[in-house]
């Protein structure tokens, strides 16, 4: 049962990570039906840009702040300089053209970052709290929250507030949304925004806890991308769910098979969701946004 019990907390944190990826890859989606490549590259950006921060002298408070900031800031970037002029593209080339921002991103931090490996201390110290035989860091304890709070924020976002419509709206039909005064332009770069500070805040959450490197945010991209596919694309509920889920595959794949398999979960994921489930757990076979 201790056992179990630490499979478990393993695959809770790891999950509450990949969900704060898919709730990123779910506000661009709201707002553009695309799919954004480069949500990995921010999670990578928030936990080395914390570092550097930090190891310059800055309080780690005020260096997590700053990351996600400037975090938000490149992806306003990305929004303006790669993804509006092209409007009016298909889909498939917005995604490709999120696929060479993530390369580009990538590429840009291994010269300004290097190759090193990267951390900084944990929120609460490194002392494991101890509940029924399995061990649990205080750090994971703040990536389950961040995850949750998160979730409970866009939920109300996009349900409770004329803003979070728009970007609804937005997405159901960028024509009609401007012809009754939507500001398009603003709802795709305050997206961007939210999803790249998103991101950053994932990255800070979980550096102390799986160390960050330039090339890590392939690896966060594509797990994001299939527990937002498993809980079906779109829907900050699905993301949610659709993570955890992701996550604790991961960790009992790891525990009982091999470290070897974990992952190809997420592989296996997106081959059954894509084959026998397309919209996902929580999706429906047909949405109309207003």
């Amino acid at each position: 049962m201790p056992e179990l019990l630490q499979f478990l907390f393993s695959g809770v944190t790891v999950g509450a990570v990949y969900a704060l990826v898919a709730l990123g890859f779910t506000i661009i989606y709201n707002a553009s039906d695309v799919v954004n490549f480069a949500q990995g590259e921010f999670v990578m950006l928030g936990g080395m840009l914390t570092f550097v921060c930090h190891a310059a002298g800055l309080p780690l408070p005020l260096a997590a702040l700053i990351a996600i900031a400037a975090t938000s800031a490149i992806g306003v970037a990305m929004n303006k300089l790669a993804i509006e002029p092209a409007r009016g593209a298909p889909v498939v080339s917005l995604i490709i053209i999120t696929i060479g921002a993530s390369i580009f991103i990538r590429g840009g931090a291994q010269l300004l970052f290097g190759k090193q490996i990267h951390s900084f201390p944990a929120f609460s110290g490194d002392t494991p709290l101890r509940i029924g035989g399995a061990t649990i860091l205080p750090q994971s304890l703040w990536v389950i929250g961040g995850a949750v709070v998160v979730f409970i924020g866009l939920w109300l976002f996009f349900t409770r507030t004329l803003t979070g419509r728009a970007v609804l709206a937005t997405s159901n039909n960028r024509l009609a949304a401007q012809l009754v005064g939507i500001n398009t332009n603003f709802v795709m770069t305050l997206s961007f925004a939210l999803s790249a500070g998103i991101g950053a805040l994932a990255g800070v959450l979980a550096t102390p806890i799986t160390l960050t490197s330039y090339d890590v945010g392939l690896a966060f991209a594509l797990k994001g991308f299939a527990a937002a596919m498993l809980g079906g694309m779109g829907n900050p509920k699905g993301a949610l769910a659709g993570g955890f889920l992701l996550g604790l595959l991961e960790a009992l794949t790891a525990g009982y098979l091999s470290s070897q398999y974990k992952d190809a979960a997420a592989f296996v994921v997106i081959l059954l969701v894509l084959f026998f489930m397309p919209q996902g757990l929580f999706g429906r076979k047909s949405v109309d946004r207003v």
